[in-house]
């Protein structure tokens, strides 16, 4: 039992960020809050049949899927069932690598999981049923690694989109998206378009997702934090900005996330 996870060899490093191997035993938790990221996932749950996610709201409404599914990238946090988060084994795209291994517009993605086989048929069964058979968590990822492999069907990211991703990376709290299209000699209307396609939310959503992400990753093992310089190094106009897009993006405040850690950054244990 364990927590494996590897980098995919090249040149699928450049769509993937992650592999990933969970095998463990049963949390002592019912319900985890899933912090939103900027890719997109793969997910297939080798312990039960389904997979299930949960709104992050007071209705915590349930919505089922297959058990080998992908989707995102999520625009806010959601709710999973730690009771199927026993034998599960993923992969976490970089922005835009989903699009590359579907082909599909990335929007038809966002904040829903589609089952693996609808999009790769017996491909897709197959794969699962191969890896319900495999012993050794790495020789699982290795035949996950072989399967993405064989099946991406774009090389690349369009050279605006690129462009784009890189530069909005390097300094999300000063990205100015309008100088951005400009450099890419795009229209706006034709650069959101094919941002939204290739990503699945709008280059303004992007940069703020990941000016969040980038607070989270600062302050998630500090003992004590000061919020207002938090929001001015974040690039936040002040401190209530930065409540408000915890608010959006994590359903919760800052206090309470700094309450809620637990030792994986994204995902916060709930009763």
């Amino acid at each position: 039992m364990g927590h494996l996870v590897v980098t995919p060899a090249p040149p699928l490093d450049a769509l993937v960020a992650r592999l990933w191997d969970w095998d463990m035993p049963p949390a002592g938790h019912h319900y985890e809050r899933v912090l939103p990221v900027p890719g997109a996932a793969l997910i297939i749950n080798l312990h039960e049949d389904e997979t299930r996610v949960y709104s992050d709201d007071n209705a915590r409404r349930c919505t089922k899927a297959p058990a080998a599914v992908i989707g995102g990238p999520c625009l806010r946090s959601q709710i999973i069932d730690t009771a199927e988060q026993v034998r599960v084994i993923g992969v976490v795209f970089r922005p835009g690598g989903a699009h590359a291994l579907t082909g599909e517009d990335h929007v038809v993605l966002v904040e829903r999981d589609i089952g693996l086989e609808d999009l790769f048929g017996a491909s897709a069964h197959q794969l699962r049923e191969r890896l319900l058979d495999t012993v050794e968590p790495s020789a699982r990822l290795a035949l996950l690694e072989h399967w993405l492999q064989s099946h991406m069907r774009m090389p690349r990211l369009a050279p605006e989109v690129d462009y784009a991703l890189d530069a909005i990376a390097r300094c999300p709290q000063v990205a100015r998206i309008g100088a951005l299209v400009r450099d890419t000699g795009l229209s706006e209307y034709r650069f959101g378009r094919l941002f939204r396609r290739q990503v699945g939310m709008g280059p303004k959503r992007y940069a703020r997702l990941l000016r969040f992400r980038a607070v989270v990753e600062a302050v998630h093992h500090q003992p004590c934090v000061d919020w207002s310089r938090v929001a001015a190094d974040g690039g936040y106009v002040d401190q209530p900005h930065l409540v408000r897009e915890f608010h959006d993006f994590a359903g919760m405040t800052p206090g309470a996330f700094m309450a809620a850690r637990g030792p994986y950054p994204n995902h916060l244990p709930l009763d």
